[in-house]
């Protein structure tokens, strides 16, 4: 029974021990949100060894977690949703402030900083699944973050 359980963790482990292999996630943080505001925003940079695209992301800090991009657009700035985010072969991409980020939309409690978010993030190559990466990052507030 315990060899049974063993093989059927280490399934479980195998596709998200994989895709961590072809998909770097590095510098993760959470934008300390306003007190009540129901989203936040998420930040991190990615770097994959191979063509892939994010094409979705889960937390079960949040109802939701879609992928944003800022532009200006007419002199206002707009953010718009991502179907998915591509990666190119060793190119990283950076998420962070006004431009490409993750937003957590629904928040299920209110973040306080140094709280730990988790993340999943979900990866596809082609048109097959290539695998999910788990993802912690901890709330800061934007100043705290600066470089």
């Amino acid at each position: 029974m315990r060899k049974f359980a063993l093989f059927f963790l280490s399934l479980i482990v195998m596709p998200i021990s994989h895709a961590a292999d072809i998909a770097k996630v590095s510098d993760a943080w959470v934008r300390l949100p306003p007190p009540g505001a129901q989203v936040a925003a998420a930040y991190l940079t990615l770097e994959s060894k191979q063509a892939l695209s994010l094409s979705n992301v889960t937390s079960p800090a949040a109802e939701a977690v879609e992928i944003h991009t800022m532009s200006m657009h007419g002199g206002m700035m707009e953010m718009r949703q991502l179907p998915a985010l591509e990666l190119e072969a060793g190119k990283p991409v950076k998420l962070e402030p006004g431009g490409l980020h993750l937003m957590l939309i629904n928040l299920k409690k209110p973040l306080k900083e140094g709280d730990k978010v988790q993340f999943v993030l979900n990866f596809k190559q082609g048109k097959g699944v290539a695998g999910a990466v788990g993802v912690q990052a901890t709330v800061k507030a934007a100043k705290a973050h600066a470089h």
